[in-house]
């Protein structure tokens, strides 16, 4: 079965940055104890710009560590599987 992944955007005022982070940590916590990776990347020219990336080893074990987070991503139906190519 091929590995699954999602991304969600997020533009955040410098105000909100701190309370953010700790937000996105607890989501880290949680997709790591489920078994998934997580990645936040900021945008280098535009500072509070973050994008989140959530992998895993396969589409049910993703949907799993989604249906199960205390902040589901927005739009949990958009996951994209792993396409092989050999």
């Amino acid at each position: 079965m091929p590995r699954a992944l999602s991304m969600q955007r997020t533009v955040v005022p410098p105000g909100d940055r701190v309370k953010f982070l700790e937000r996105v940590r607890a989501r880290e916590a949680h997709y790591t104890s489920a078994g998934c990776q997580f990645w936040l990347f900021e945008e280098a020219a535009l500072p509070g710009a973050f994008i989140e990336f959530t992998e895993a080893r396969d589409m049910p074990t993703l949907r799993q560590a989604h249906a199960s987070a205390a902040e589901p991503p927005l739009d949990p139906a958009r996951l994209y599987a792993q396409v092989e190519l050999s």
